[in-house]
């Protein structure tokens, strides 16, 4: 029999204008945005549908965004009688995933989300920096270009055999990126983040985001939820031990 997952997106899936039809069309859209509104104390609906996109796509903004994007869609797909067997996400979609299995209920989620988004936006601002998507090359090699080039920058995400982000110092991500077309990389392309996310300069993110995650109302999880950085499914109610790595 055959298996159904959902797997949820993290930052740089975010677009001026995304979910316009749903908020036009769907009153649980409306009310889920409207509730995202009152615990974050702006207009999240307007913000999605109308930008800036320099606002949405500051780490502030679009993590709540995606995550509550996510968390409807996949309430939507429910509501229609098509249920997951695992849940997994990418980066903070891993939050959209513990929502969609009931690991976190929704309040605590978005929290969580805020939260999180909060301490990288200030670890980006103490320690500024950038991220690149390098299409064509092995982890491996980007790897070692990374390592070769002065500064901080190193392999953030292993997203797949064509596709590695690179995550680092502004300086260093550029060198690199310019290294890396030398070596023969197709593309090497800005992200549209804030930061320097799942890289040292996020250590101060890290730690405190740690501690944070440990005070949480965690659940049993309704479908297996698989982290990110393990690869195995998980039903139990304690944090996900990847969480030493949150960010």
């Amino acid at each position: 029999m055959s298996k159904l997952s959902f797997l949820f997106p993290g930052q740089g899936s975010q677009s001026v204008g995304m979910l316009g039809t749903y908020l036009d069309s769907e009153p649980a859209a409306r009310e889920r945005f409207a509730s995202a509104s009152r615990i974050l104390g702006y207009d999240l609906a307007e913000l999605c549908r109308s930008g800036p996109a320099e606002r949405l796509n500051l780490t502030l903004h679009t993590q709540p965004a995606m995550f509550t994007a996510s968390s409807l869609l996949s309430d939507l797909l429910e509501d229609r009688g098509v249920a997951p067997d695992f849940v997994a996400g990418h980066s903070a979609g891993e939050f959209a995933a513990l929502y969609a299995c009931r690991a976190l209920e929704f309040e605590a989620a978005l929290a969580a989300v805020v939260r999180r988004a909060q301490l990288m936006h200030a670890a980006g601002r103490e320690r500024p920096g950038a991220m690149a998507a390098v299409l064509s090359l092995p982890a491996g090699q980007v790897a070692s270009i990374c390592r070769e080039t002065p500064g901080v920058v190193v392999v953030a995400n292993d997203n797949s055999p064509t596709q590695v982000v690179i995550s680092g110092e502004n300086e260093a991500v550029a060198a690199a990126g310019k290294a890396l077309l030398a070596a023969g990389a197709r593309k090497v392309v800005p992200l549209p983040v804030s930061g320097a996310f799942h890289s040292p300069l996020m250590a101060s993110a890290r730690e405190d985001f740690v501690r944070y995650l440990a005070g949480l109302p965690w659940k049993r999880p309704r479908y297996a939820f698989v982290p990110a950085p393990m690869g195995g499914p998980r039903r139990s109610e304690r944090a996900p031990s990847n969480y030493r790595r949150p960010a």
